[in-house]
């Protein structure tokens, strides 16, 4: 397979994994932001939490100044010179698909060009706050459609597995950030720590990433902050958990190795990563911090990406 084909694949399962968890982010703050007291003048500061969990906190302020609810939706979801926005990741996922048209199947790209138009066509001139919720269940109903058409009807190659290398080590960062959102957030004063404002918002963050029934399908008991964590970064049965993420990430570049006849550099940081996550406890993972853990899992996390393009000379 070219090099540039291969990273067409990947960067498109990138592309649309990061919309999707972007839509994800976004429900977060959302969600929190609707708590009684923030209107009523609290201090809580979740768009600004969203801001830093994305890392455009900079960019977002020099542009729309301190973040509220409207800068977030035209800053991360509407912005078209933003990189990191929806707009620009299905804008992105779609050139792409176009350079790669017949590495892919008939299914894959009408999900994504039916995405894209309804979004240039619809909720580019329509979205406001007021139909914002609707806006994300759409987002993610539509890379479920993607990723339920490569699933269901890719042959079982390189391509395949340079998409899904994109997608989990996307995923893996996203579910990172999600989490780490809870670092950046206050507590207003007088509430504190197991209070029913940290309850909600436990509750909120796994409602995020669809593990909210998970979590009471494995724990059985209340929702306590230790086991969130372990369920979002330790559990491989969570297919949203770092540990599962890089499970596949691994497993992927493993298959696209195998298929050389050798093994890259990055075959060897993918299976060191994944190592580190199957032999952590979460009693480790609070000794060191969890804001600490989850930066430094983003950092070589990113440095995986870096080395998945220069092994194969994206």
């Amino acid at each position: 397979m070219l090099s540039r084909t291969a990273a067409n694949l990947y960067w498109m399962g990138r592309y649309m994994e990061r919309a999707e968890n972007l839509a994800r982010i976004l429900e977060v703050g959302y969600r929190m932001s609707q708590m009684p007291d923030l209107a009523n003048g609290g201090t809580r500061n979740e768009w600004s939490s969203f801001a830093i969990a994305t890392g455009c906190e900079e960019e977002m302020l020099a542009k729309h100044g301190e973040p509220d609810l409207d800068a977030s939706i035209a800053f991360m979801v509407l912005d078209g010179d933003n990189p990191s926005s929806i707009h620009s990741c299905l804008r992105a996922a779609r050139t792409n698909a176009r350079a790669v048209r017949t590495a892919m199947t008939s299914e894959m790209w009408e999900s994504l060009n039916d995405a894209w138009l309804e979004f240039r066509g619809h909720w580019l001139q329509t979205l406001k706050r007021e139909n914002l919720a609707p806006f994300l269940e759409w987002v993610r109903n539509q890379t479920s459609l993607f990723r339920g058409a490569h699933s269901g009807t890719m042959l079982r190659d390189d391509a395949f597995s340079f998409l899904n290398a994109g997608t989990f080590i996307e995923r893996g960062d996203s579910t990172a950030r999600i989490l780490d959102m809870k670092y950046h957030i206050l507590l207003p004063p007088g509430e504190s720590l197991g209070g029913s404002v940290d309850y909600y918002q436990w509750t909120t963050l796994l409602r995020s990433v669809s593990a909210l029934g998970s979590y009471h399908w494995v724990y059985r008991e209340p929702i306590k902050p230790w086991l969130v964590a372990e369920l979002l970064i330790l559990r491989e049965e969570m297919p949203r958990s770092l540990r599962y993420s890089l499970s596949r990430v691994n497993e992927f570049l493993g298959k696209i190795a195998e298929g050389h006849g050798q093994r890259f550099e990055c075959n060897r940081r993918a299976g060191q990563l994944y190592s580190q996550l199957c032999y952590d406890n979460i009693e480790d993972v609070f000794q060191s911090g969890l804001h600490e853990y989850l930066t430094k899992f983003i950092t070589r996390n990113n440095a995986l990406g870096v080395s998945i393009a220069q092994s194969f000379h994206f």
